[in-house]
């Protein structure tokens, strides 16, 4: 946090943070998310809620979020549409199959955790790297889970692009699937490519022209929406996450005439 404390002014209208790292916090460092919190616009993205998983939804986590929320005046949580976790928690985000009954499966889910959260909440699409037993697009999927869960979405246009390599789908056809009045907001972000049909979405990089070519195309949709900057490694100075919030913000114009939010995370 040490350039965003000595640069308070800095172009950033909100901030992104995983609850599970700042439930609990005090001493200095929970002092200094208060003061960023008083000061800034936040949203909470969970990393652990494992929405699909085959586990009990984990309520005691849900009930520390919801008091994390109303104790920042935080504006919204998201969480990924996908599951990380059985007997442990996994590093990484698995995807879940894209069947009628993962569908039956996971929406119950989120509108218990939107119960217990008191708030509609926004589910992302994720980026994935295997489609093990599909019987739907992942488009398909993701709609019919919003749609039945009545949730929001969180579109991620990175992983968007990263799928689109990886499984060889349009991409922009996929964003125009998605229903435009239920985009809480967008991530954007950089990504790794390990070869010409595989990308690793590592958000360890600047972005590149064809993934912000897919940001205008899902302002276009959808309307300019709060757009976060991902940067979780590799992260250069200010100054240059700036300027990719400049291109950002370039491109929102085309839309609108209003200040419209646009922002990086924090972890």
């Amino acid at each position: 946090m040490g350039p965003l404390q000595e640069t308070p002014d800095a172009a950033i209208d909100f901030f992104e943070v995983a609850p599970e790292n700042w439930i609990n916090v005090g001493g200095r460092l929970g002092k200094t998310f208060r003061a960023f919190t008083e000061r800034h616009d936040f949203v909470c993205h969970g990393l652990s809620l494992s929405l699909g998983g085959p586990a009990p939804l984990d309520e005691t986590l849900l009930h520390r979020i919801r008091r994390l929320l109303d104790e920042h005046g935080i504006l919204y949580y998201s969480e990924h549409l996908s599951f990380c976790s059985d007997e442990g928690h996994l590093y990484d985000l698995m995807p879940i199959p894209y069947t009628q009954e993962s569908v039956d499966w996971v929406v119950p889910r989120i509108q218990r955790a939107q119960d217990i959260l008191g708030r509609r909440i926004a589910v992302e699409n994720v980026s994935c790297y295997a489609t093990p037993g599909a019987e739907m697009s992942e488009a398909e999927f993701t709609h019919a889970v919003i749609a039945r869960a009545d949730c929001d979405l969180m579109l991620d246009v990175n992983n968007v692009y990263v799928n689109s390599v990886n499984h060889r789908y349009d991409a922009e056809q996929f964003i125009r699937a998605m229903p435009a009045e239920r985009v809480a907001y967008m991530h954007i972000a950089g990504h790794y490519n390990e070869a010409a049909d595989l990308i690793v979405d590592s958000h360890g990089a600047p972005i590149i022209d064809p993934v912000y070519a897919l940001l205008d195309v899902a302002y276009a949709h959808c309307g300019v929406r709060p757009t976060l900057l991902e940067r979780d490694f590799n992260i250069p100075p200010l100054a240059e996450l700036i300027g990719e919030l400049d291109r950002i913000r370039a491109i929102q114009a085309k839309y609108t005439s209003q200040d419209v939010p646009h922002a990086r995370r924090t972890a």
